[in-house]
């Protein structure tokens, strides 16, 4: 397959729709401090499959699965790795909302507490 002269700059701009994959890969990017060079590593691709899948639409939640399935056979990805992508995307908004429901640009990683007894309980009991 040849590629266009214009992809790339579809590609990028694609990430700025929040509809595209393209979105998807740039807020995975920064959650993961990744390259573009990098996300294309752990999805097993090329750039230019990467910056192909940028144009294509995000999984639908009701049709996630079918979805993912359909985009990784066209272009050649598994789809396991595709879905953890944009699972880790999806999670990580759930769990640091900012403004309009997006995680928070580059304030930090999130950190996470976790308990080995219940509230109230004295330790070592």
């Amino acid at each position: 397959m040849t590629n266009p002269d214009w992809l790339k700059t579809a590609a990028q701009r694609g990430g700025q729709e929040p509809w595209t994959l393209g979105h998807v890969f740039e807020r995975y990017q920064r959650i993961e401090g990744l390259s573009p060079e990098g996300l294309a590593a752990e999805l097993a691709c090329s750039m230019e499959v990467l910056q192909w899948l940028s144009l294509c639409r995000g999984p639908r939640a009701e049709r996630f699965a079918g979805d993912v399935r359909e985009v990784s056979q066209r272009f050649g990805v598994a789809p396991h790795r595709l879905a953890a992508v944009v699972r880790r995307v999806e999670v990580m908004a759930a769990l640091v909302p900012g403004p309009g429901g997006e995680e928070s640009g580059g304030e930090g990683p999130l950190l996470l507490a976790a308990r080995d007894r219940s509230p109230g309980e004295e330790p070592g009991s």
